[in-house]
């Protein structure tokens, strides 16, 4: 019987690429150039060319087309390319998730051990917080998030918890260009229903996502901070109103705003000063 390949999750439906190898030629050759770009102290086209492999009139169009993107910069003067520095914001970004990943696992672990509920990690990006580790209760009923899953800012509460932190005007501004859209009837989807929960969430500690995402679960968030006193993500605990109900909210609450002071300190961060 003729077996039927499953198709592997992070491939279009169509892809009927020759091999597990298959890759665009055009994008494989830029990378090249990329990475040999980084590990030199100024190249000049034709070393780039020669060590790349690449002619040299298809290697300065990769070239400044990285340029556009910030990954790479020319220095007029020199005639040298050199590597961008939206490198070294993406290379921050996995090292800073890393860090944080690898520090808040053992807080994590015992925060849900603490509240019998799933603890999860998350961190801010431009318009939405994204999840990136999770200690799952052993309830049968629990919260899920897979790492790599976004939530808007206003309906988390790992993104309240971060939002809280910032300044009105910041916060307005994020409002506008990601919206408040509503997902339930507790959904806090004006900027003043909002403003009014953030103030509470600074005052106290902790920010509360009471059933604002999804019905029938709460959450309960505090903001972790990098060495410039911002907020930069969360710690969060999660799961059904039957047993995170309202009067544990107050018991829950400082457990996590002191995990979320742990992994601060872990990563070498200090709370704002207000």
């Amino acid at each position: 019987m003729e077996q039927i390949e499953k198709r592997q999750r992070g491939r279009p439906r169509a892809f009927n690429g020759p091999s597990e190898n298959a890759s665009v030629q055009s994008l494989d050759r830029a990378l090249r150039i990329l990475a040999i770009v980084a590990q030199g102290d100024g190249l000049s086209l034709s070393e780039l060319a020669n060590a790349s492999g690449v002619p040299a009139p298809t290697a300065y169009r990769m070239l400044t087309t990285l340029e556009g993107h910030g990954m790479v910069e020319f220095d007029k003067t020199s005639q040298l390319w050199s590597i961008g520095v939206e490198t070294y914001r993406m290379g921050s970004a996995f090292l800073r998730s890393r860090k944080l990943v690898d520090r808040a696992r053992g807080v994590m672990q015992e925060l849900m051990e603490k509240t019998g509920e799933t603890a999860n990690l998350g961190v801010a990006e431009d318009d939405c917080v994204v999840f990136i580790s999770q200690v799952e209760t052993h309830q049968a009923i629990r919260a899920f998030f897979r790492p790599g899953t976004r939530s808007p800012f206003h309906a988390s509460g790992i993104g309240k918890a971060v939002l809280a932190h910032l300044d009105g005007d910041r916060v307005a501004a994020i409002a506008r260009k990601a919206g408040l859209e509503t997902f339930t009837a507790k959904t806090l989807s004006s900027l003043p229903a909002l403003s009014l929960d953030l103030a509470t969430t600074k005052e106290r500690g902790w920010s509360v996502d009471d059933e604002e995402r999804n019905e029938g679960m709460r959450c309960v968030a505090a903001a972790i901070f990098n060495e410039y006193g911002e907020p930069v993500g969360g710690v969060s605990v999660s799961g059904p109103t039957v047993r995170v109900t309202s009067q544990r909210l107050a018991e829950i609450g400082p457990m996590v705003r002191d995990a979320a002071v742990a992994v601060t300190a872990m990563i070498g961060g200090k709370a704002p000063v207000d």
